[in-house]
């Protein structure tokens, strides 16, 4: 993980399958396989390899964060999170950010927002903090993105109360009696 081309070359040789053919491989078993969990599988290990930005390039070659733009809309709940995931860890890249944003993935991000499932909402919510510029910030920092950030910083789980209450107070410049003061006005 985080190699260099010239590190990955000297540990799998030029003869070996490469990283752009293995990744291209999983997105081509993604579209074509009949099988749940065998998608299933997929999806993780490439949520996995976007972790790496050697491997930006390639996925953006192969159409990968389409994949997982298009895997939001999923009902199966792990396809989401491996989704949101595999975006949370590609988003870093300037662009992979815009292209995610240019391709309604803010949109398709916000809804999960009201997951019940911890590891996607905690994604959703780091993804959108990543996706933050300054063209993007009128996009993502609404009314009703504050009021469910509000509703989550006062959530019983402390991962997802931490994470909200960071999210307004970097980027909405809350403080926590604003916090506070909203959250009782909106449960009042």
């Amino acid at each position: 993980m985080f190699s260099t081309k010239k590190r990955l070359i000297e540990r799998t040789g030029y003869n070996n399958t490469g990283r752009y053919d293995y990744l291209k491989l999983l997105s081509t078993e993604l579209k074509t396989s009949k099988s749940r969990e065998a998608r299933k599988q997929v999806l993780a290990n490439l949520s996995n390899f976007a972790y790496d930005p050697v491997n930006y390039d390639y996925m953006r070659q192969l159409r990968i964060v389409d994949l997982f733009l298009h895997v939001l809309s999923e009902s199966d709940k792990v396809f989401v999170q491996y989704a949101i995931g595999g975006l949370c860890n590609l988003c870093l890249d300037p662009i992979n950010k815009e292209y995610i944003i240019r391709n309604h993935g803010v949109q398709l991000i916000k809804p999960l927002l009201s997951s019940n499932d911890e590891p996607s909402l905690l994604s959703a919510i780091t993804t959108l903090m990543f996706l933050i510029t300054e063209t993007s910030r009128a996009e993502i920092i609404t009314p009703e993105l504050i009021n469910q950030l509000v509703t989550l910083s006062h959530s019983s789980n402390n991962r997802v109360k931490n994470l909200a209450t960071i999210f307004l107070q970097d980027y909405c410049g809350f403080n926590d009696t604003e916090t506070s003061a909203v959250a009782s006005t909106s449960t009042g």
